[in-house]
């Protein structure tokens, strides 16, 4: 089976609006060039929609246009790793998404699970200075 071909059925039973990048392809072909250029022409071909550089989703049609992903679809790299999650979604958006405010953001705020580091700050060497009174 070709690339494109293993591609285009993989995106096929992919869900509408699931945010995939080259990775998720990568995998089962050895090709990463062919990878790259295959989804970049699905693209320009308008079967599936490119979000950023190196992610692409698979559109919804609605009678209104195209639908765009959800939020954590968008973000989900970076609150997750390897299966194991390390952030989540924070702030006004999550707050609208329950019905706790009628506010809406346009920022997207994520918070993570893990410790912020310490602050490394640098020894600063310093000189001494000796002052000789002259007259």
């Amino acid at each position: 089976m070709k690339t494109t071909d293993y591609i285009a059925v993989t995106i096929d039973r992919l869900p509408k609006g699931y945010v995939f990048t080259y990775d998720d392809f990568t995998s089962e072909v050895n090709k990463e060039q062919a990878v790259i250029k295959a989804l970049n022409r699905m693209a320009a071909s308008g079967k599936i929609t490119k979000l950023a550089k190196g992610k692409f989703y698979k559109a919804e049609s609605t009678p209104f246009g195209n639908l765009e992903p959800n939020q954590y679809q968008v973000v989900k790299d970076l609150l997750e790793d390897d299966g194991k999650i390390i952030g989540y979604l924070t702030g006004y958006s999550i707050y609208n998404q329950l019905g706790l405010t009628t506010q809406i953001s346009n920022t997207i705020q994520i918070a993570r699970n893990d410790i912020r580091p310490t602050l490394q700050i640098p020894v600063i060497l310093t000189t001494q200075f000796q002052f000789k009174v002259t007259t």
